[in-house]
């Protein structure tokens, strides 16, 4: 987990030190009181660090789905979102999304819980490499869930979400060890 998140901060830190010019206008005082336009150069960063709401959201997201609603955790995506895994699964649209989650949570896990969260928002105003721009939340959480079996797992987890320009997630991609959930769901 540790190198992920050094990873993620590093490609943070390579793409924001690219920068693209922007022009102000500001209003200057003249020596005889009247207001004079002028132009200015402005640095806009290829990415930069989002509103610290994004964060609230991702903190708000575990604690619904740790005590089950799923209505108030669903309600954070777009119709149209796609929720990716490492392995190469993915859920593509809200009601696949809700069925899946709605089922784990009510019918696999006994409990889940999250520790040791960190939370990185940023906004990526020009993006060369990656299909999308806009806001993302990075996260990185050590989750430990109980199985209705009776077996638990503990592992560091890293979620990037995408948000839509109507603020509602609509990429999500998540980084697990999918080995460890399989032993633990083994009867």
């Amino acid at each position: 987990m540790k190198k992920v998140l050094l990873v993620a901060l590093c490609f943070t830190l390579f793409v924001g030190c690219k920068k693209e010019e922007m022009k102000e206008e500001t209003k200057e005082e003249t020596k005889e009181g009247t207001s004079v336009l002028t132009t200015a150069a402005a640095k806009v960063q290829d990415v930069e660090f989002a509103d610290a709401k994004y964060a609230e959201r991702g903190k708000k997201a575990l604690d619904d789905l740790r005590k089950g609603d799923m209505d108030a955790w669903m309600a954070e995506f777009a119709d149209n979102a796609i929720y990716y895994w490492n392995s190469g699964d993915s859920l593509v649209g809200k009601p696949a999304i809700d069925k899946y989650w709605r089922d784990r949570r009510a019918n696999v896990f006994e409990t889940i819980t999250f520790e040791n969260e960190i939370w990185l928002a940023v906004k990526v105003n020009k993006a060369e490499n990656i299909k999308n721009h806009g806001n993302f939340l990075l996260g990185w959480y050590k989750t430990t869930v109980k199985y209705k079996g009776g077996k638990s797992m503990t592992q560091g987890i890293h979620t990037v979400f995408h948000f839509d320009k109507n603020d509602k997630i609509d990429v999500v991609n998540q980084y697990l060890d999918r080995a460890t959930i399989m032993a633990a769901m083994k009867k």
